[in-house]
């Protein structure tokens, strides 16, 4: 496929110009019929050196992951001109597919849907991109204190491992009140709640010591901390605990912990057939030569109309709004001119990514099934504290994927690949024998370590971020706005979130221009 980039001006076209999108470059069509096919072409070569170019277009989309395509194809719908320039040598952002040698595919990013997430489901449906439930016949598995312990996904409390009764009894009490609490939030601004100054000036950690009191309660919920935020409670605002607990849900379908935690009616219910970067790479498809790669943008800069120029790689883009749909710790790093607000830069001085990476080994079956397990593992040692089965639906080879997270993450940024696959593959040895060890072959994404991402899944808010800075995280600034899953007021973090703010900023463009 051409990989050359290569933009022009059409006749007629210009900021106000509805005749075309003013972009002429390889389609991804090619790409997306490859993949359909059994290619799994999911990355791409890196595109031919060319001279500087230039486009008018309505509107410029830095970002062309799910939040930057979304609001394109909405404004594309709309009759507006965009253009979608893309850092990366692919689409999808935190969404992507890699490639297996026995030519299967497997999720190095965002791959979960659940209940609630509509707009996510909504639009894969729309291209066609079909789900089917994420392995879970069998027993989940405890490995604390040096013992493996299997036990049931469907208990009183969802799938909770097997403590003692004090510290089920604790942490059913915590659950209930981080939910109780979570419902004081208003999603669109958690900053205004009542109490939002009380429980923005303490950490997360600081909240449950206070109240998860019985260890093995406070174990259960230190896991489910690094295992929904890839961060330490120590990390965390507990106000931002309480937004992102309130924002997994819908306006009619309150927020709840066990729903960002469970497998069975929750986030991590359904996967992609095929992968979940088939949904922004047949979106994409979509919008054609509109989609620029390898162009990450180094400035963004107001003219005297009240225009912008966009300067990229090899491109500059002229448009009377520009939507920005990165995480807001690389929108940072582009420089503005004029400057932005001092409360929009500090707040993106004030949230960093989290830090997560996925191991993958895979094998000839998933022979875990075979022992009635279904590949979910909760443990407090190792590099890989909870794995899922990351099986094909046909179950025609086996996969474990394991997340490492948190401080279990940056302990192992400097760490070589080799170094990596050895720590994780004595876990998974651990947990499911000596089978385990023993891969047919093994992909590591490790999220702190991509230039254009530096760690995920999502921005989080230490105390004292939100209230003071919050107003500011979807503000626009003159006609450049503000997208990505961070913005997001439900679902927040998920790629449904990043699907829901691309239509949100969408709206917000057509309303001004």
């Amino acid at each position: 496929m051409a990989r050359e980039r290569q933009l022009s001006r059409r006749s007629g076209d210009g900021p106000s110009g509805r005749s075309g999108d003013g972009l002429s470059r390889r389609s991804l069509l090619g790409r997306t019929a490859a993949v359909a096919a059994g290619a799994t072409a999911l990355t791409a070569t890196t595109a031919a050196t060319a001279s500087a170019a230039t486009a008018d277009v309505d509107v410029a989309i830095v970002g062309a992951g799910l939040a930057g395509l979304t609001a394109a194809r909405d404004l594309v719908a709309a009759g507006r001109t965009v253009a979608v320039l893309e850092a990366r040598d692919r689409v999808g952002g935190r969404v992507v597919g890699l490639p297996l040698a026995n030519g299967g595919v497997t999720e190095g990013g965002g791959e979960f849907i659940g209940p609630t997430q509509d707009r996510i489901k909504a639009l894969a449906d729309s291209l066609g991109v079909a789900t089917f439930a994420t392995y879970n016949t069998g027993r989940n598995l405890l490995y604390k204190d040096g013992r493996k312990t299997p036990y049931a996904t469907d208990g009183l409390l969802g799938a909770v491992p097997p403590i003692d009764a004090a510290g089920l009894a604790n942490a059913a009490i915590v659950q209930a009140t981080l939910d109780d609490l979570a419902k004081q939030i208003p999603v669109d601004a958690p900053w205004t709640a009542a109490k939002a100054a009380e429980w923005d000036r303490q950490t997360f950690e600081t909240w449950l010591r206070a109240n998860a009191v019985v260890p093995s309660a406070k174990f259960l919920l230190d896991v489910a901390c690094t295992s929904i935020f890839s961060a330490e409670p120590r990390e965390l605002s507990f106000l931002f605990v309480l937004f992102y607990i309130a924002a997994a849900g819908s306006a009619s379908n309150p927020g709840t912990l066990e729903r960002l935690t469970e497998t069975a009616n929750g986030a991590q219910e359904l996967r992609f057939v095929g992968g979940s970067q088939l949904i922004p790479i047949r979106l994409a498809a979509t919008l054609g030569d509109r989609v620029v790669l390898n162009a990450p943008v180094r400035a963004i800069t107001r003219t005297g109309g009240n225009s912008y120029v966009v300067t990229a790689d090899g491109v500059t883009v002229n448009a009377r709004k520009v939507v920005v749909a990165v995480p807001p710790p690389l929108a940072a790093r582009i420089t503005y001119d004029p400057l932005l607000p001092a409360s929009r830069d500090q707040l993106t001085q004030r949230l960093p990514m989290a830090s997560v990476g996925k191991a993958i080994a895979i094998y000839d079956t998933p022979f875990w099934r075979a022992d009635g397990l279904n590949g979910q593992v909760v443990s407090d040692t190792g590099v890989v504290s909870s794995t899922f089965d990351n099986s094909p639906p046909d179950g025609s080879y086996g996969a474990l994927m394991g997340f490492i997270e948190a401080d279990k993450a940056r302990a192992l940024d400097a760490a070589s690949e080799a170094e990596v696959r050895t720590a994780v593959l004595k876990d998974y040895a651990t947990y499911f024998g000596e089978k385990a060890a023993s891969p047919s072959s093994f992909v590591l994404q490790r999220w702190n370590n991509e230039g254009y991402t530096r760690g995920g899944p999502v921005s989080i808010a230490a105390p004292g971020v939100l209230t003071q800075y919050g107003p500011a995280l979807r503000r626009p600034v003159g006609g450049i706005h503000w997208a990505g899953t961070e913005t997001s007021t439900y679902w927040t973090g998920f790629m449904d979130g990043a699907v829901r703010s691309g239509e949100r900023v969408a709206r917000e463009v057509l309303a001004v221009l």
